[in-house]
């Protein structure tokens, strides 16, 4: 489904308006409007926000402050350019500023793991076991990957993106992307492989 289909889509069936006709009122002062772009991307930008600073606090106070900032950045947002990627690289740089200034080099292992749940009752004890410490040495080895590998693997795989939605939400370009991801899974796989 294309871009213009998914706004008749929401249009026609769902009763949202086109994103663009909702931005354009937003970037007009309508609140109303800006409450519901937050809405439609506050989770996804919340998951962004974690996956760099590591913490849920820290990553709900980045979300809040970036949207603040969006709010004030309307005016320069370019007409019918995507809003998520641009939203998301606001989002991915107020993290960033934010664990700069924490002085955070916060691993995603522990609270991952705390925060995850087997959803499945028949398991065994023993498999959730198995399962939870490989869980927690794949966050961990994720969380002492460089910076910008971290963050493009975490939008890539945890997040789901594109890689062209992750170059924009980054403010790079798609083979940066694509070099992050591949410098990235080698040294996952040679970390965990060891490990084995």
């Amino acid at each position: 489904m294309t871009v213009r289909s998914h706004a008749v889509y929401d249009h026609l069936v769902v009763g949202r308006p086109p994103e663009s006709d909702v931005i354009a009122r937003a970037q007009r002062g309508d609140h109303d409007a800006y409450e519901l772009l937050m809405r439609e991307h506050q989770h996804v930008a919340f998951r962004v926000a974690y996956a760099i600073v590591g913490g849920a606090a820290d990553a709900e106070d980045v979300t809040q402050d970036a949207f603040v900032k969006a709010y004030n950045a309307l005016p320069r947002f370019r007409t019918g350019a995507p809003f998520r990627p641009w939203l998301h690289r606001i989002v991915a740089n107020e993290a960033r500023n934010r664990r700069r200034t924490l002085g955070r080099r916060a691993s995603l292992a522990g609270r991952a793991a705390d925060e995850a749940a087997s959803a499945d009752p028949a398991r065994s004890p023993e498999a959730d076991l198995v399962d939870s410490e490989r869980r927690d040495e794949l966050f961990a080895a994720v969380g002492r990957l460089k910076d910008d590998e971290r963050v493009a693997v975490v939008a890539r795989y945890f997040l789901g993106l594109t890689d062209e939605e992750t170059a924009a939400a980054l403010g790079v370009r798609k083979g940066a992307v694509k070099m992050r991801v591949f410098r990235a899974l080698e040294h996952l796989r040679s970390e965990l492989e060891v490990t084995d």
